[in-house]
């Protein structure tokens, strides 16, 4: 599994890799590799204005459906068109190709109450 310094982690097994007042939000490997296969992303808040925790959308793998939730408030300003017809990439790639929704952000003191690299591994005893 890998956990890339550069980003941010929840509890609920979401990364967000911030630039500047926007950020890029996806699943993280591990969550990936728990659901098995992903088979469908459903992401219909685009132009939404989301509170943290929030869901944002679900994604689906062979066996079950999870919540997707919002790490940040933000407005989804974009979905990642390719995963309609890769939902693979997920778990090919979940922090790079892989990535969900793009946001720009609302209260950027909220990336305080993220998890780092060390600290989701801890959490997910990795």
């Amino acid at each position: 599994m890998t956990f890339p310094e550069d980003i941010r982690y929840t509890k609920d097994h979401e990364w967000i890799r911030f630039e500047g007042q926007e950020a890029y939000v996806g699943i993280t490997d591990f969550a990936q590799r728990e659901l098995g296969d992903i088979v469908y992303v459903d992401i219909p808040t685009v132009g939404q204005t989301l509170e943290k925790e929030q869901v944002f959308g679900t994604v689906e793998a062979v066996k079950t459906v999870s919540d997707l939730f919002l790490p940040v408030a933000g407005t989804i300003v974009a979905v990642n068109p390719d995963l309609a017809e890769h939902p693979e990439w997920v778990n090919q790639d979940p922090y790079g190709r892989g990535w969900m929704i793009k946001i720009k952000i609302l209260d950027p003191m909220q990336k305080d109450g993220l998890l780092s690299a060390a600290e989701y591994r801890a959490l997910i005893g990795a």
